[in-house]
């Protein structure tokens, strides 16, 4: 057995919320399909298969990027203020979220 039902009280009492019989009952039938899933995955080859580090090297069709995002990330935190629309001093201002 992948999950028991003394991992899912666990699991729920780290979650602080309560659950009934019944629903412990189906949590523990959807863990173990879902991790028995995942343990189909072991039985694929990937031999041949070039490990990933990262994301994709998709970029953005509909516009270009004004300016190289790995470049800012990389920048002084004094330019990245500079570059920003609107600030006051030290502060950036946003739209509010609430009004």
């Amino acid at each position: 057995m992948l999950i028991d039902k003394k991992e899912i009280e666990h699991l729920a009492e780290l979650a602080k919320i309560n659950l009934t019989e019944r629903e412990e009952e189906k949590l523990v039938k959807n863990f173990q399909e879902i991790l028995g899933y995942f343990g189909q995955l072991n039985e694929v080859n990937t031999d041949n298969v070039e490990p990933m580090n990262g994301g994709t090297m998709q970029t953005n069709v509909f516009r270009e990027d004004e300016k190289n995002i790995r470049a800012q990330l990389n920048a002084a935190p004094e330019d990245l203020i500079d570059a920003f629309p609107e600030k006051e001093g030290r502060f950036l201002q946003t739209p509010p979220v609430f009004e």
